[in-house]
């Protein structure tokens, strides 16, 4: 199978798994999809995660977070930058995900971050995606 986007697929699993309410989710691993989840775990949008080796790529096993009346704490995920269309930002626009209630994910010349990292740091870089 050729996958064109395995960000978009990363975002699509966890979306899926939450409106099915699966407790976990397995995606193939990759350093961006891993630093992804670290970012989503330190902001305290999933319960856990696991780097599972299964002898070829690995896999991330998330543990989905939900509320006591099992509603994700995810509500949304959107994939912004695209293979067909690139979205780069300078320090001076970095966006803002419902009023700061959200995290805009980057991709900057000093790695991974999310928008409030990237806007103490004053550097911009692509925009992976939006979290709320």
């Amino acid at each position: 199978m050729s996958m064109t986007d395995p960000i978009a697929d990363y975002l699509t699993r966890i979306r899926n798994a939450q409106k099915a309410g699966h407790k976990k989710v397995d995606i193939p691993a990759s350093n961006v999809k891993m630093n992804i989840t670290k970012i989503l775990h330190q902001d305290h949008l999933i319960e856990s995660y696991l780097n599972i080796d299964d002898g070829r790529e690995g896999m991330i096993r998330i543990y989905l977070k939900y509320d006591q009346n099992l509603v994700p704490i995810i509500k949304g995920l959107r994939r912004i930058s695209k293979p067909g269309r690139r979205v780069y930002v300078g320090r001076q626009n970095i966006p803002r995900v419902l009023n700061n209630l959200g995290i805009a994910l980057m991709s900057t010349s000093q790695g991974l971050m999310t928008n409030k990292m990237a806007k103490e740091r004053g550097i911009g870089g692509e925009v992976i995606c939006h979290v709320w």
